[in-house]
């Protein structure tokens, strides 16, 4: 079932049921920033600097996990200078994290595929990792160079290099072994994946982990996603009945 959020007055969310892992995509900055006639960096800091809000409001409401679509690996293809504004602002918001998000218990976590990137944002993801390891608030997932497709492919490798190494018996390969191998390792599955900005689908996006999470979309730029549109999209979450292949209730 998909929900195309609409804004409305009254939200009724139960905080007893919340989603324990949130997933987001964040996305529409460009078009945010065509729409005033300005350049597309300027909607890419401005996402960022909602980013930050929508973490440290989740945090307050007591979502446990909350991972954000922040660079994925076909984004490589957009023009060298979207690319190197996008990179210099992923190094800005690292360096200030500890700060601006981790100083509130959060946990600090980056997935995806290293290669590619600078030295200095290398540097910045092991520095906040080790600094915020211990925070036991919100963990904040950023996927950064991050595919699923990739991610599995790199999965199935390493499994095939422990079963050549005679470390892995092919018998003990399931799904919970496969979920041990994947970036993810370690994180509950998301159970609902918000996309705003009127796009219908998951673009390489936590293939496996989302295969029964509850999908709400929304025609809302990124930078204008706000905390009652978190929260509408929580209580659609809540009325839902999850039925994971069952009869359900």
């Amino acid at each position: 079932m998909f929900f195309f959020g609409k804004r409305s007055q009254s939200v009724n969310m139960d905080k007893n049921t919340l989603p324990v892992h949130i997933a987001i995509f964040l996305d529409g900055n460009g078009r945010w920033a065509s729409q005033r006639g300005l350049p597309r960096s300027a909607g890419h800091r401005e996402g960022a600097n909602n980013l930050k809000k929508i973490v440290r409001y989740s945090h307050e409401i007591g979502i446990k996990y909350l991972t954000v679509y922040a660079f994925s690996t076909e984004n490589w293809s957009r023009p060298k200078d979207e690319v190197d504004a996008l990179m210099s602002l992923l190094l800005e918001f690292l360096k200030n994290a500890d700060k601006e998000i981790a100083g509130k218990n959060i946990k600090i976590k980056v997935i995806g595929d290293s290669n590619g990137l600078t030295e200095d944002i290398k540097k910045e993801i092991v520095r906040v990792t080790e600094n915020t390891k211990n925070n036991n608030g919100l963990t904040l997932v950023i996927a950064l160079n991050y595919g699923s497709r990739s991610e599995i492919v790199e999965m199935v490798r390493r499994i095939a290099i422990d079963v050549k190494k005679g470390g892995l018996n092919t018998d003990a390969i399931n799904e919970q072994l496969v979920s041990n191998y994947l970036y993810t390792a370690g994180l509950p599955d998301p159970d609902l994946v918000i996309r705003p900005s009127g796009e219908n689908r998951l673009s390489n996006f936590l293939l496996w982990q989302s295969s029964y999470a509850e999908l709400w979309y929304s025609n809302i730029l990124w930078p204008d996603f706000s905390k009652k549109d978190l929260l509408h999209a929580i209580e659609e979450y809540q009325r839902r009945n999850r039925r994971y292949g069952g009869v359900g209730k």
